[in-house]
């Protein structure tokens, strides 16, 4: 079990000073219980996440500063600074950075499951085939094709 430790998670730095690459995404750790994991991400201009389902968790995005273009459930949504999304277990949903500008945002997922036991396991991964076989292990479904065309069409539907 993993219970909360008091203490403040500076803002430049992880947990135990850990930062994840993921597909050119920067993924830094803030918090993590049993019941909830929170990471500070950074888009660059033009990177996604493709449509995914987490099975066994609900996700939430603050964004930061910029804005997030989004798929959730077929339907297009925007989220801007301040702006809070809130992505139901079971729904397939995926996030773009259309805006020309890299986008910050703090994640948060609860309960926490083994998705804080993911993002090190995808850091510095270069091959997305690979991501998505290894996302499954940890209950996060990315709906097929993926593949290297996969950012002009995911522009296209955001």
């Amino acid at each position: 079990m993993r219970a909360e430790v008091p203490g403040v998670t500076p803002a430049r730095s992880g947990l135990d000073a850990v930062v994840w690459n993921v597909l050119g995404q920067i993924y830094v750790p803030k918090q993590v219980t049993d019941d909830s994991f929170a990471w500070h991400a950074t888009f660059p201009i033009e990177t996604f996440v493709p449509p995914h389902t987490h099975t066994t968790q609900d996700e939430y995005i603050l964004v930061l500063d910029g804005r997030i273009d989004l798929l959730m459930g077929g339907e297009r949504m925007h989220a801007g600074t301040g702006d809070v999304v809130r992505m139901p277990r079971g729904i397939p949903h995926a996030f773009f950075n259309n805006s020309g500008e890299p986008v910050t945002a703090l994640f948060w997922a609860a309960p926490a499951r083994r998705l804080a036991e993911l993002y090190p396991r995808l850091h510095n991964v270069a091959d997305p085939a690979e991501v998505v076989r290894i996302a499954r292990e940890y209950d996060v479904f990315f709906q097929p094709p993926v593949s290297a065309a996969a950012p002009a069409a995911a522009r296209e539907r955001a």
